[in-house]
């Protein structure tokens, strides 16, 4: 039984690097169809809030959002507390 517990291990792996290769194919398609803007813009607003708020890279997200017909522009601006 022990080589055939090792041949239905193979199995799972197998079908774990499948889903994780179906995600990264369906991430990768989705952002191909993105403007290429996008990223130079959310580089862009850092440096203008580093201006006045001391904020890391991770806190900004500029994302396009498909609306039906439209395409809407999300920004989210994570802020520090004041203390």
């Amino acid at each position: 039984m022990g080589l055939l517990d090792f041949l239905h291990k193979k199995k799972n792996t197998a079908e774990t690097a499948k889903n994780r290769l179906q995600i990264i194919i369906a991430q990768e398609r989705s952002s191909r169809g993105g403007p290429d803007y996008l990223p130079l813009m959310q580089r862009e607003l850092l440096e203008v809030i580093k201006k006045y708020v001391n904020i890391d890279a991770d806190a900004v997200k500029v994302d396009l959002v498909r609306d039906g017909a439209n395409d809407v522009l999300d920004i989210s601006v994570a802020l520090p507390d004041e203390k």
